[in-house]
């Protein structure tokens, strides 16, 4: 018998040692769940956050796109605007000259209202591309012809074509230019 109750005794101290560590391990249980609720409860506020700001960024990048769109209006209205001035004295010209007779009248018009659009465009950023007597560059200029010659060096360009211009930095249009080149006998220009 003495046997039998030791026995129950060990029993009953590892089932209480059990018990004891089963409560533990509920109780951290219990806490982990409680963290996971509260971290569960932070990413839903976070994503959120980030829903709310995403759709603020469309909204901004929305309200940029339309403020773009109206500079670029106002600012061609502008132009529009001046060149409608530059029009009507390009039709007065033509009205003097349909009436009249004096060349030189008609030409002085038609110089002034050639000038007065060459202002506005280099006021707005339109530069002519200088190119006679200079060497010549692809990347401003483009070939019609070579010319033999003896009194320049090879690839000056001798004569434009078209006017070349850029704007505001960057090329628009190329020149179109004649250049120097070797003559029949070889010899450099």
């Amino acid at each position: 018998m003495k046997k039998k109750q030791k026995t129950t005794i060990k029993e009953r101290q590892i089932s209480s040692e059990g018990s004891s560590k089963k409560k533990d391990f509920e109780e951290k249980v219990k806490k982990l769940e409680e963290k996971l609720g509260t971290e569960q409860e932070k990413t839903k506020e976070y994503l959120n956050r980030l829903k709310y700001l995403q759709a603020d960024f469309e909204n901004y990048k929305k309200r940029l796109e339309k403020e773009v769109k109206e500079a670029i209006q106002r600012s061609n209205e502008k132009l529009v605007a001046s060149l409608i001035e530059i029009m009507d004295d390009l039709e007065n010209a033509i009205s003097v000259a349909e009436t009249t007779e004096n060349k030189d009248a008609l030409l002085d018009g038609i110089k002034m209202v050639d000038k007065k659009l060459n202002n506005l465009l280099e006021k707005e950023g339109l530069v002519r591309l200088d190119t006679v007597g200079k060497p010549f560059d692809p990347k401003i200029h483009e070939i019609l012809a070579e010319i033999p010659t003896k009194n320049h060096q090879r690839g000056i360009v001798l004569e434009e074509a078209r006017k070349g211009f850029m704007f505001k930095g960057k090329i628009l249009r190329p020149s179109i230019v004649k250049v120097s080149c070797e003559d029949s006998e070889g010899e450099t220009k």
